[in-house]
């Protein structure tokens, strides 16, 4: 389907439908039909992909794994509740994208100037410990030897690279997380036929038969992490609207892609919205961009990344669960690769590592791309409109590369600790942005595509869990902190 023309808008706008945006901080939005529904399906699949693909990291195959490693498959329900709810999230996410090709931060933004601020501070805050390059480097020492930190300081470098020169920075994107999610799957047919044993299989069961909250052995703070990591969480699932903005969506298809300021095309960028008048045939497009991203979500999102949470898991469980050299860190990976050369093949072993090095790699790109993409859309939309945010994009790029290689310098290198601290801060994130959501879906949208019914108590049950797994947390550490 071709991107409609990006041109302005004609015509006065419609008050009753434009009056719902506050305008004290962001300007009108224009009236504009919606673009056609999707009649293709395929060849706009991406922004699922890229989600799975980017959350394909530090939960999937280093946080379910070593929860199971520790205490078998009896918290891998965890990873349905959290994709459940972060799906939900997402949609709403998207809801407002679809409907104003704003994201859901201009949206924040539009009731007070510095939401977005708040929520870029705390994505940088998650991902200044850059535990998702400090893993990858150590599965490569794995098949290669080397000291973890200077490989982890030349893969944020080759990031760097990549996400600067790529004339458009989500076709790029794209293509690594497709080649990611392939590898991933390849690994996980093999393992299911020679790795798993029946005996693993047998217990699967056990997901949903023996649930627990292993909180004695693992403490809340991991516990927290997993579940927000479950497929991604915190300042990724904000970024949806960035993704489908750039893949076309909705009223997204009338809003310029971001590309590299040195080797993509400019664009002139509005400084505001859109919105339709809800008329027949708008709500009828509307519907169909509704079912296709509900589906595009439901079949790459949710599914690639419980699949790959559920295989993590069983690896670990059927390697190195009740061992007694088991690591209490990321290295629990290296003694379930040398079990799996034990038996399978080393052949195995090494790929194990490898797919796993290059997924976290993958993983690492996606997060810099989103936390960079996310804060330049902030600068771009509530601080300084007539800026290029494609240079914004690029020097926040390599503001955060240079942040994590002074991290790593300084030492902070353990990846299992920076990991729990990111997932935790995204977990208090999702805490916040769900009631937002509830704001803006409730109040700015027309009234015929408000959130409403299941979503809004899905939203309402988002705010419950989150907000409560961040103050068992915070109580916890504070109970550490001074021995009560």
């Amino acid at each position: 389907m071709a991107r409609p023309d990006r041109g302005p808008a004609g015509g006065a706008p419609v008050a009753d439908v434009a009056d719902a945006f506050p305008t004290r901080h962001h300007p009108r939005p224009q009236v504009r039909d919606m673009p056609d529904e999707p009649r293709r399906y395929a060849r706009l699949i991406g922004p699922g992909i890229i989600a799975a693909g980017v959350g394909l990291a530090s939960g999937e195959f280093i946080l379910y794994p070593y929860i199971a490693s520790q205490v078998g498959l009896v918290f891998v329900w965890a990873a349905l509740v959290g994709l459940a709810t972060q799906y939900f999230l997402n949609m709403e996410i998207e809801r407002y994208t679809l409907a104003t090709g704003e994201t859901a931060l201009t949206g924040f933004s539009r009731y007070w100037r510095h939401w977005g601020l708040v929520f870029a501070l705390l994505t940088y805050f998650a991902n200044l410990w850059p535990g998702w390059a400090t893993s990858s480097a150590t599965l490569v020492t794995y098949l290669v030897g080397g000291e973890p930190r200077w490989i982890a300081i030349g893969m944020l470098i080759t990031i760097g690279l990549i996400l600067t020169l790529a004339p458009v920075v989500y076709v790029a994107l794209e293509r690594a997380q497709m080649l990611k999610v392939a590898a991933v799957l390849v690994l996980f047919v093999v393992a299911a036929v020679v790795a798993i044993g029946a005996s693993a299989w047998a217990d699967v069961p056990q997901v949903v038969t023996r649930p627990r909250i292993p909180v004695e052995e693992l403490g809340f703070a991991l516990l927290l992490g997993a579940l927000a990591f479950a497929g991604g969480g915190g300042g990724q699932n904000l970024v949806q609207s960035n993704w489908i903005r750039d893949k076309g969506f909705g009223m997204g298809a009338y809003v310029p892609r971001l590309v590299s300021p040195i080797t993509g095309e400019p664009e002139a960028v509005p400084s505001t919205g859109y919105v339709f008048e809800p008329t027949q045939d708008n709500l009828r497009r509307w519907r169909g961009w509704w079912r296709f991203a509900n589906l595009e979500q439901l079949t790459t999102f949710v599914l690639i990344t419980f699949v790959t949470i559920l295989f993590t898991s069983l690896l670990a469980y059927s390697t190195v669960f009740g061992r007694d050299d088991v690591a209490n860190s990321i290295d629990f990976i290296q003694t379930e690769g040398e079990v799996l050369g034990e038996r399978v093949g080393t052949w195995f072993q090494y790929l194990f590592w490898g797919i796993g090095g290059f997924s976290l790699f993958a993983a690492a790109l996606g997060i810099v791309d989103y936390t960079s993409r996310l804060a330049a859309d902030v600068v771009k939309t509530s601080y300084a409109r007539e800026a290029n945010e494609s240079k914004v994009y690029a020097a926040l790029v390599w503001g955060l590369i240079a942040i994590g290689i002074v991290v790593l310098l300084a030492g902070f290198s353990q990846p299992l600790v920076l990991l729990v601290i990111s997932a935790v801060v995204g977990g208090f994130m999702m805490f916040l942005y769900a009631g937002l959501l509830i704001l803006v879906n409730r109040r700015i949208l027309p009234a015929p595509i408000r959130v409403r019914g299941v979503r809004l108590g899905a939203l309402v049950w988002a705010i419950l869990l989150f907000g409560t797994l961040s103050a068992l947390t915070f109580r916890a550490q504070l109970q550490n902190l001074f021995g009560g």
